[in-house]
């Protein structure tokens, strides 16, 4: 049982001790972030290249699967605005089946990576990467909204984010005024609302007012229905073509979704653990996550994970347990069925408004401001790289070249934090590369200790055969409390070091050697070629073997 606790969804052990007072404050809970989820869903489809009802599908069957097999007791599934940019450029190159089958790979590599345990090693992922391409994200949202914000008279939006702006400047002048007082009202119900109530959303506000103000004024402003045709009713379950050609082709797609539905999810799940006090499991969460976007795929969604704020909303309005992400998504349905042929008068430019404010928001730009300011460079060079191949190239180069890089500069810290410092007599204290404790020690005058610190590895390994010049003495010590860890590039400046020193006719001894370096000693024979005699455990142990030496030469010569 211990080994399924892992993977066991939070839903089926918070109902054990289940209330009927709980359940009151999910299911108002449930209801209010089902109001917030309704206006996001519909823009952020809209926004994706899909029918606004695709949305709702997502939120319902994506967002109840998540609650239900999710690791999370707060978590909220739905669309999120993170997949927007990915989504259009997917559909705009293979189209819906492209889309469908790529989210559905997407669900079985979250569901591979929960098994494998892989939910923990998402923290891995520096924060200057995932500030990068948010950012990177946020832009291409607003810029994708740029086109009905204006009401701009042109046909589609390219996907590439210069040709969108080129495309833009070209139909600069056919601005409609109307449809920018619309969408202006718009942002400034969304930025002011909040002052007067925190429980209604300002986009729902948003949406009632200016629907209202084009539907009886008769403006010339396109609305939703004037684009789309909108399905009332239960989503239809549909079961993709497949084709091996696809399948390659959406690998990199399904790989793009997969990383970043567990990026978004596990980063939501740790905002809600502090604000709830718990503790959500990861590796449940991504197969909850690979469920819910399998079953979205199937029932005509998009790709979904968890959102942020509508989780930060769950847990405001007293939402406690997966039940009331399960009653968000029944509350979606409802509205689905019944109220759904009304969505068709909302002005695509008060949808536009919504979504900027949701680019704005999730833009994190603050943050990046601090960063900037007060991080090293190479973080920020990290943070700006990831940013612009998000914006002008894709999520996968972003992430991909940005842990690269993030790798790269690691190691060369590692290597610039790497000593190696020569132990001295009692006699020369004020010796500024003294060892801390090494006045507690007499050095025998046929030895030489040097002192390792940090991991002996690649980038490392270089500096440390620069050490080994100490002449007229017969005895070498490396004191290896401080390396926590060696590769096999420690493990060959190692042996050279002691192919020197058989040279010279030195004896080499290993002292304090910690368990991950002496396992790859072991493995390697090194022990077996320097002797296990010369593997002392303690530095005073490696200095009487030294003096003992020192005796058994002078013995000889005598």
């Amino acid at each position: 049982m211990d080994a399924l606790k892992y993977i066991t969804p939070k839903f089926f052990t918070t109902i054990r001790n289940y209330s009927k007072g709980q359940f009151l404050k999910d299911l108002i809970a449930g209801v209010i972030v089902a109001i917030i989820a309704l206006p996001l869903s519909i823009a952020l489809a809209i926004a994706s290249g899909v029918n606004p009802e695709q949305g709702l599908y997502t939120a319902v069957v994506a967002g109840f699967f998540i609650s239900f097999l999710g690791g999370s007791r707060v978590q909220i599934g739905g669309p999120t605005a993170a997949f927007v940019v990915i989504i259009y450029g997917i559909i705009a190159q293979y189209g819906m089946a492209g889309l469908t089958l790529a989210t559905l790979m997407a669900g079985l590599m979250l569901i591979i990576m929960g098994l494998l345990r892989f939910g923990d090693l998402i923290k891995f992922i520096p924060k200057t990467i995932t500030l990068g391409f948010t950012l990177g994200i946020a832009v291409g949202i607003v810029a994708g909204q740029v086109k009905d914000f204006l009401g701009l008279e042109m046909k589609s939006v390219p996907a590439e984010f210069l040709e969108k702006l080129l495309a833009y400047g070209k139909h600069l002048s056919s601005i409609n005024w109307q449809t920018l007082a619309i969408g202006i009202l718009a942002l400034v119900i969304q930025i002011f609302w909040p002052r007067l109530s925190q429980k209604i959303p300002g986009s729902l506000i948003a949406i009632i007012v200016t629907t209202a103000i084009v539907a009886f004024g008769h403006l010339p402003v396109k609305t939703i229905g004037d684009l789309y045709t909108i399905k009332a009713g239960l989503p239809s379950f549909t079961v993709p073509d497949l084709s091996f050609s696809l399948i390659r082709q959406m690998m990199s797609p399904a790989f793009t979704i997969a990383i970043l539905a567990a990026i978004e999810s596990l980063l939501s799940c740790v905002v809600s653990d502090g604000m709830i006090g718990g503790n959500h499991r990861s590796n449940a969460e991504l197969i909850g996550q690979g469920v819910g976007n399998i079953m979205s795929a199937l029932f005509g969604g998009i790709p979904a994970t968890g959102a942020i704020a509508r989780t930060a909303a769950n847990v405001k309005n007293g939402g406690r347990t997966p039940v009331a992400g399960m009653v968000h998504a029944l509350t979606l349905l409802l509205i689905l069925l019944f109220l759904m042929p009304y969505a068709s008068l909302i002005p695509m430019t008060c949808l536009a408004s919504i979504l900027m404010i949701v680019g704005y928001n999730m833009s994190g730009w603050r943050t990046v401001v601090r960063m900037i300011q007060r991080a090293p460079k190479s973080d920020v060079a990290v943070l700006i790289v990831t940013f612009i191949l998000t914006v002008f190239f894709d999520l996968v180069v972003a992430i991909e070249f940005g842990m690269v890089l993030a790798a790269f500069l690691f190691l060369k810290r590692m290597s610039d934090v790497a000593q190696i410092r020569q132990w001295v007599d009692k006699e020369n204290l004020d010796d500024p590369v003294l060892s801390e404790d090494s006045d507690l020690k007499q050095v025998p005058k046929n030895a030489v200790v040097y002192e390792i610190f940090g991991a002996l590895f690649f980038g490392a390994a270089n500096n440390f055969l620069n050490v080994i010049n100490d002449d007229g003495k017969n005895v070498l010590i490396l004191r290896m409390r401080n390396v926590p860890a060696m590769d096999i590039s420690g493990l060959d400046a190692l042996e050279e070091t002691l192919a020197i020193c058989q040279k010279r006719g030195m004896t080499l001894l290993l002292s304090h050697v910690n368990a991950q370096p002496y396992r790859v000693l072991e493995k390697s024979g090194f022990i077996q070629t320097i002797g296990p005699d010369n593997i002392c455990e303690s530095t005073d142990q490696a200095l009487e073997k030294a003096a003992a030496l020192a005796k058994k030469s002078l013995d000889n010569f005598i």
